[in-house]
């Protein structure tokens, strides 16, 4: 219907656009920005659209994100993320080694591929050992796309000719906070992309679920 773009990194009121926004009765205000001008955004977007039928996507959002936001005026916001600490027993455990060095930061997306990557490539050097890792980049590289990943915070997956890893994403909704349990329990998970299948066969169900 719509878009806008503003200056970065001197933008603190977006007021301007949200209205702009606003004024074409939109069901969806997608927001491709991230860390505290995302978090602005939506702040800002339910002080001046209080009406919450009108839907808050981060298009480049985490879960820190929603946790900077707070739930009473994250909710019912759609995020898309690879990881949430609390989707599986394997998550939960990854999240749960974490916690004694960073009890006050759960991870996200970034963080768990981080991990995942280092992981992959170590266990790479230990199947080719360590002189062969240190003599060709190239070779190595070529040797962690024939080898599958698998860890704790995306399961197993594999690296493409590309150099893309394959995983599954999935589609989450900030809760609401009479749903949350805790200070991290904030997501819902609402579908899955699996990790074979293009995002776009999901699309016309997607947007029936949500009436967009």
């Amino acid at each position: 219907m719509g878009s806008s773009v503003y200056p970065f990194p001197d933008t603190m009121d977006f007021s301007s656009f949200l209205l702009s926004a606003a004024a074409l009765k939109p069901k969806v205000i997608a927001f491709a920005n991230a860390a505290g001008d995302l978090a602005n955004c939506v702040k800002q977007m339910r002080e001046f659209i209080p009406d919450r039928s009108v839907i808050a996507a981060a298009m480049g959002g985490f879960v820190t994100d929603v946790h900077s936001i707070g739930l009473p005026l994250a909710q019912g916001m759609l995020v898309t993320e690879t990881f949430y600490w609390d989707f599986n027993d394997r998550t939960r455990a990854f999240t749960t080694r974490l916690k004694p060095a960073s009890p006050k930061n759960y991870p996200n997306s970034e963080h768990a591929a981080t991990y995942a990557s280092v992981l992959h490539y170590l266990k790479t050097a230990a199947t080719v050992g360590a002189a062969n890792a240190k003599a060709s980049g190239r070779a190595m590289v070529a040797a962690m796309k024939k080898i599958p990943t698998d860890d704790d915070c995306f399961g197993a997956g594999y690296v493409r000719e590309d150099g893309r890893v394959i995983i599954p994403t999935h589609l989450f909704q900030a809760k609401a906070p009479s749903e949350s349990t805790g200070e991290w329990d904030l997501y819902k998970h609402v579908a899955t992309t699996p990790a074979d299948v293009r995002s776009e066969e999901h699309t016309s169900e997607l947007q029936s679920r949500f009436g967009i």
